[in-house]
């Protein structure tokens, strides 16, 4: 099986499995998605969706969040990690969307990342599932799935990136890269991984992943 043929048959495979699939971070509207994607950073998204309820029951606008105080915003935030610095960037972001965009998340990613906290991967997100502007946001389980499948070499996420772009039509990346992260969770885990069940990545795996676990 050839690089193309692996992905067409990664592509049916995932379609199959998730023809339908959902955002993991519960949110109403482009505002909302982008706060609890800045809370998802080295943090999950179930412990994510514990929290935001609790933060947009106070403020699910920026108009309302930056009547919260810093303190305020970090204390509710505190589960789910590294609440200092993205209680800083949600206060802040907030006061810049008032000021420069009417209260309104920019449909730009060059803008989105200027935001303060919101990274590459962040504002790919947003235009991805807010807007629905092709984009393929990398996280740890699509980096670490392209390796495993071999279609790129885990330097880093930008190459990943890159390389997603290049083999996977630019019609299927809003939908496939959700796809690539609930099959990242439910069959091919960095930890307590079962190859067994990992049916991907048992028919077209790089034969170093696979000698790696013993299956060859």
């Amino acid at each position: 099986m050839n690089k193309a043929q692996k992905v067409k048959y990664v592509i049916s495979e995932l379609n199959e499995l998730y023809p339908d699939v959902p955002v993991p971070l519960d949110h109403k509207d482009p505002y909302t998605l982008l706060i609890a994607v800045l809370l998802s950073a080295q943090s999950t998204d179930v412990r994510v969706n514990m929290i935001t309820p609790i933060l947009f029951n106070k403020a699910d606008n920026p108009f309302d969040m930056v009547k919260l105080s810093i303190d305020e915003i970090r204390q509710i935030i505190k589960p789910v990690g590294l609440s200092p610095t993205k209680s800083k960037g949600i206060h802040g972001l907030s006061e810049i969307l008032i000021e420069k965009y009417e209260g309104k998340v920019p449909q730009s990613l060059e803008l989105l990342e200027q935001l303060p906290s919101v990274g590459h991967k962040t504002a790919s997100v947003v235009m991805a599932q807010a807007f629905g502007v092709p984009a393929f946001p990398v996280d740890t389980h699509i980096h670490r799935l392209m390796y495993r499948w071999g279609f790129s070499s885990g330097k880093n996420v930008v190459q990943t990136e890159k390389d997603a772009k290049r083999l996977f039509p630019e019609e299927l990346w809003n939908k496939l890269h959700l796809q690539i992260i609930w099959y990242g969770r439910q069959y091919c885990q960095a930890r307590g991984w079962n190859i067994s069940k990992d049916h991907i990545t048992k028919k077209i795996g790089r034969k170093s992943v696979l000698k790696s676990i013993n299956y060859l």
